[in-house]
């Protein structure tokens, strides 16, 4: 399974890490600011708890309601005054149905003083014993001691949150010495600032995680420049590439390492590739002019035997051996110019029409048993070097005839499309196992021994096929398996549009 480009990835990976943390962030701070919102309304409930101490009559009571109202900007407002009794002295419409009780309110903390039993009494024994205090201290002559008075206890205040059917209320309560007083604001107004909060995040976090992305994107991209150059010199290792070596005067130490190897190893490459070039194409030359004096001798001798005789069957037999190590000099040394990128080729305007036509004379004569079709376009028009172009149709020919089946086939198709001239030779033939279809282009490979064993060839006619139509701006492809047949495709490039 292919994986997705590591740029795209590490741009995602960076924008899915930071847009978890911005959301997070954003949860959180959207919490602080909730609260921040939560702590100022407690603390205008407080205020306004503070300033209902004096406000007993329900006149008053309603009054304020109105300013209370008209302070929180129009938010829905809801007051309960109670006596310190717990009986109800105004309560705003609908207020009941937040559920408030009278525990839900903090008693007043109890004074911590000697004379609580004091505190206690009724008006009218304090007034008693008030009495009979100045009386008695009037017989006695002696002024009566001030009265001492209790301390003003401080209000209890609590803050809590109730639900109710208009929705979440806000509820301060607070108790005074001589009544209890409950204030609920609704929570919509603490709502409607969170939504411009909410608002502005769910707008600013998608801008953020595309200029995260974008900047991800780039710096993924600088990152991956170095590999880029790598990718583009890799490409060009070619036969005349192998020059090519990757900068790194201004690569990041983390690639200089890699850049180095890989530079050596193109050094390795190239020299070992000449070696093997330069072998080749001495040895080809090498073996070329004794095979031809050989070839030459061999048929003077094979002259002068004797007709039918053994010498002139041994003499012909090695006349043979010799031509066939000629055509695979001349394979070896086509082979060793084409490695070294100085395969000449005479380019002239080639029909290929009559070329094709000669080859089907070809077949009639080595493989009479055969059937032949034929799909040929007259105009083949191409520009190259008909002898070299003659070559490739030959080899693909004559392994169509080497290849086949007992009374099989033949079929050369051949036409012109957009601007290539293909020619497709196909057979019948065994079935070409995978393992020989990936390596049949390889040289010196002739596939299963079980198949080969008993058809001339050493191995080099495709691979110096393929080279000839690539020195020509073409290929030559295997088809697609295609079951009890074997298909080459030749395809070139058609000559100028002045010929269309």
């Amino acid at each position: 399974m292919k994986k997705p480009s590591f740029r795209v990835r590490i741009a995602l990976l960076s924008a899915t890490l930071t847009g978890a943390s911005l959301i997070a962030f954003s949860l959180v701070f959207w919490w602080l600011i909730y609260n921040a919102y939560l702590g100022r309304l407690d603390a205008q409930l407080k205020n306004q708890l503070l300033q209902t101490d004096h406000l007993q009559e329900q006149p008053s009571l309603q009054v304020y309601e109105t300013q209370l109202t008209r302070d929180f900007k129009d938010t829905p407002i809801k007051i309960w005054v109670l006596d310190r009794h717990g009986y109800t002295r105004y309560q705003s419409i609908n207020g009941s149905d937040l559920n408030l009780q009278v525990s839900d309110f903090i008693p007043l903390s109890l004074p911590l003083f000697h004379d609580l039993d004091d505190h206690h009494k009724s008006d009218f024994h304090r007034d008693l014993d008030d009495h009979h205090e100045s009386d008695f201290l009037h017989d006695l002559d002696i002024p009566p001691p001030p009265r001492r008075r209790l301390p003003r206890l401080p209000p209890e205040f609590k803050i809590i949150t109730r639900r109710s059917p208009t929705g979440l209320w806000r509820v301060g309560l607070v108790t005074f010495p001589h009544q209890k007083v409950a204030i609920a604001v609704n929570l919509s107004i603490i709502d409607q600032e969170m939504t411009s909060v909410r608002n502005g995040f769910l707008v600013s976090i998608p801008i953020l995680l595309l200029l995260i992305a974008g900047g991800s994107w780039a710096l993924s991209g600088s990152a991956l420049r170095p590999i880029q150059e790598l990718t583009k010199s890799i490409q060009k290792v070619t036969v005349q590439g192998l020059d090519q070596r990757v900068p790194i005067s201004t690569t990041d130490m983390e690639f200089v390492e890699l850049i180095q190897v890989f530079n050596q190893m193109l050094e390795r490459l190239e020299r070992s590739f000449k070696q093997a070039s330069r072998f080749s194409g001495d040895a080809a030359h090498e073996l070329k002019t004794p095979l031809a004096i050989l070839q030459g001798e061999l048929e003077q001798m094979l002259q002068k035997a004797e007709t039918e005789s053994s010498t002139q069957q041994a003499l012909s037999h090695l006349l043979d051996e010799v031509r066939r190590l000629g055509g695979t000099t001349r394979k070896l040394l086509l082979l060793s110019l084409a490695d070294a990128g100085q395969m000449r080729i005479y380019q002239t305007q080639v029909n290929l029409y009559p070329v094709l036509l000669d080859m089907m004379e070809d077949i009639e004569l080595l493989a009479p048993d055969l059937i032949i079709k034929t799909e040929i376009d007259p105009e083949l028009i191409v520009l190259g070097d008909q002898d070299l172009l003659t070559q490739v149709i030959q080899n693909l020919i004559s392994n169509a005839i080497k290849y086949n089946l007992p009374e099989g086939w033949i079929k050369i198709k051949s036409y012109q499309q957009g601007k290539k001239v293909i020619i497709n030779v196909s057979n019948a033939s065994k079935d070409i196992p995978l393992k020989d279809r990936d390596r049949l282009f390889d040289r010196f490979y002739r596939g299963d021994p079980a198949r080969t064993r008993q058809i001339e060839g050493i191995g080099l006619g495709l691979s110096l096929a393929r080279e000839i139509a690539r020195a020509h701006q073409g290929d030559l492809t295997l088809d697609p398996p295609q079951l009890g047949q074997t298909a080459f495709t030749f395809t070139l490039p058609k000559a100028g549009a002045k010929l269309l």
